[in-house]
């Protein structure tokens, strides 16, 4: 019996690190939303998911909700873009 309890806790804990990591933004943010309405704290979810919790240039949905002066200044996303060079051989 507990053995079953600690390994379904294993495989939540191991659940939640791979949706914190590897799911796309929308998916993230979806998830959060939705739990959030079943009455979890939101905010608290959208750290946990690494996600925006209130809206704003980083929430995905471009620049169209902000200013224009939040937008023109570089990220913490976008400074740290890695450029992988590709050598072809013909």
């Amino acid at each position: 019996m507990w053995q079953q309890i600690i390994v379904a806790v294993i495989v939540l804990v191991a659940l939640m690190h791979f949706s914190a990591k590897y799911l796309p933004l929308a998916w993230r943010q979806r998830i959060v939303y939705t739990l959030g309405k079943r009455g979890f704290n939101e905010a608290r979810l959208a750290k946990l998911f690494k996600t925006n919790g209130g809206g704003g240039c980083g929430d995905g949905g471009g620049c169209s909700n902000c200013g224009p002066s939040s937008c023109d200044t570089p990220t913490d996303a976008t400074t740290h873009k890695r450029v992988i060079k590709l050598h072809v051989q013909r």
